[in-house]
Order: C-alpha cells, then sequence, then structure tokens
C-alpha cells in the first residue's frame, strides 16, 4: 500500500484487494502435440486453449475449434486434417507444432505466422503493406476453399 499511495492521487486511496501478476500456463507444444493438436504419444488425446500453447482470447478460441474439428474426423473414423498453412488457423497450428528455438514462448496469430508470399508478388507488393496482408488474406481464403473441397 505505501508504494501505491506513493502516486500522485492515490494517498488516500482504499485498496479493497491486491491483484497478481498475469501468468500463462501451457505445454511446450512443439515437442508433445502435432499439427491437429493431438498429443504424439497417445493421439487420442487433443490440447486446446491457452495450455496449447497459444497466447490471446481469439487465439485459444480458435486452437478449441481445431480441437473440435480434430475430435469430429477421430469420431467418424477419419485421420484429422490440419488447416492449409495459408490459413491464420494452419499457420497457428503448425507455429505451436513445429517451433524451434529455445524455450517456446506461446504467439497471437500474425501475418509473420504465414508463408511468405511468392518472390514476384513480394516484390511487387513490398512497398504497400495493405496490399500485401489482402493478398495474403485472398491466399488464405483460396486454401481453405481448396482445403474443404477435398
Amino acid at each position: 500500500k505505501r508504494i501505491f499511495r506513493m502516486i500522485p492521487g492515490l494517498e488516500h486511496a482504499e485498496f479493497l484487494r491486491f491483484g497478481q501478476i498475469h501468468r500463462n500456463t501451457y505445454i511446450n507444444a512443439p515437442a508433445l502435440l502435432d499439427a491437429t493438436l493431438r498429443l504424439k504419444q497417445d493421439p487420442r488425446i487433443l490440447f486446446a486453449g491457452q495450455i496449447s500453447g497459444v497466447e490471446g482470447y481469439v487465439e485459444s478460441i480458435a486452437t478449441g475449434l481445431l480441437a473440435g474439428r480434430a475430435a469430429a474426423a477421430i469420431a467418424r473414423g477419419e485421420e484429422p486434417r490440419p488447416m492449409p498453412r495459408e490459413t491464420a488457423l494452419g499457420s497457428l497450428a503448425h507455429y505451436v507444432s513445429h517451433a524451434r528455438g529455445g524455450a517456446y514462448q506461446p504467439a497471437n496469430i500474425a501475418f509473420d505466422l504465414l508463408p511468405e508470399l511468392d518472390e514476384d508478388t513480394r516484390r511487387r507488393l513490398h512497398r504497400d503493406r495493405k496490399a500485401r496482408h489482402a493478398e495474403l488474406c485472398r491466399r488464405a481464403l483460396e486454401a481453405l476453399e481448396c482445403h474443404e473441397r477435398a
């Protein structure tokens, strides 16, 4: 309380309770999960949400969708198919299951997780970020349509 009361305007503040620091709990997803969020050692087990190694509410919800799709495929006697890498969900699942380097850190979805555009398109759009993002979105929708038809 003493430290907070040193802040101008909080000298006479009443503190009902103190909060706590945000802490993420997650598994070492690249070592444990495949691109459909199944446990490599026992593919009957699926992970979703923050524990699957993603950061953010939308990303946590998205992993629930991916795990649900995988569970539905398993229930139908089919092999779950990963989403295309060109899509946000596919790139996020790929990052979660294939990240390399030191200690694993959860990530939010970002355009940086998507595969690069081909060299000609990159060169043509390299100064126009909005156009690059639009092209990445167009490519993702095309990949998703092909994936859903297969």
